[in-house]
């Protein structure tokens, strides 16, 4: 299984963010994070389709939506049409199954995520049809929190559910994610590393490389 860094353009710099998305295509980036949030499902408002959709005109890395919003279907075809990749909707919310559903139609990658305080077996019933399945390691609406770590327990459990029943369900973390948790997720079985601050606090170059590094280390 491969593993890899999605960086969350979220702590990026807005006001230049082609250019900062073209430097992590420089840097072997394949996909991004790109987290929407509405006011009310988490108390933050971030981007949306029209700001995808310019996006998706500098660049062809994979466009990964991650959806914490209260109402992700009604939404639905708009993030496909602004140029969406995957789109990940929470399982907290009401419309989750539809939103899974509509991502398996549609043919993109459909994900499942789940918050810090819900427990795992909440989520479990969504993974045959799950590409992926997000494990927050923070309490969704703000960037730059501090990694819980109580969650690797669940990682893992979810690791182990995954492999006992032969699903091909990838597991992404989002919270946290620095040169001091990378390895403790990789471990717990994590395949897909979002990172923010981690990644665009300070030297963007040193610390994907860094990041990186890490993941290449752990596959040896």
């Amino acid at each position: 299984m491969k593993r890899i860094l999605s960086p969350s353009i979220l702590s990026a710099d807005f006001s230049r963010l082609a250019e900062e998305v073209s430097l992590l295509e420089d840097m072997g980036i394949e996909e991004i994070h790109l987290d929407v949030m509405d006011g009310h499902f988490v108390p933050n408002i971030t981007i949306g389709p029209p700001v995808i959709k310019s996006l998706r005109k500098e660049t062809d890395l994979f466009f990964d939506a991650h959806l914490m919003i209260t109402h992700p279907a009604r939404y639905f075809d708009r993030f496909i049409d602004a140029g969406a990749d995957g789109i990940t909707c929470h399982v907290e919310v009401e419309e989750s199954k539809k939103c899974l559903d509509m991502a398996v139609k549609e043919g993109i990658r459909a994900g499942i995520s789940l918050n810090p305080e819900t427990p795992l077996e909440k989520v479990l019933p969504y993974l045959e049809k799950a590409d992926m399945v997000l494990v927050m390691t923070v309490h969704p609406g703000f960037g730059g929190q501090r990694f819980i770590r109580e969650m690797i327990p669940k990682i893992s459990a979810l690791r182990d559910y995954i492999e006992k029943n032969g699903l091909d369900t990838r597991i992404q973390v989002d919270g946290g994610i620095n040169t001091e948790t990378a390895e403790d997720v990789l471990k717990a079985g994590a395949e897909i590393l979002v990172s923010g601050s981690g990644v665009f606090k300070g030297d963007v170059r040193k610390n994907i490389e860094r990041l990186k590094g890490i993941i290449e280390g752990f596959e040896k």
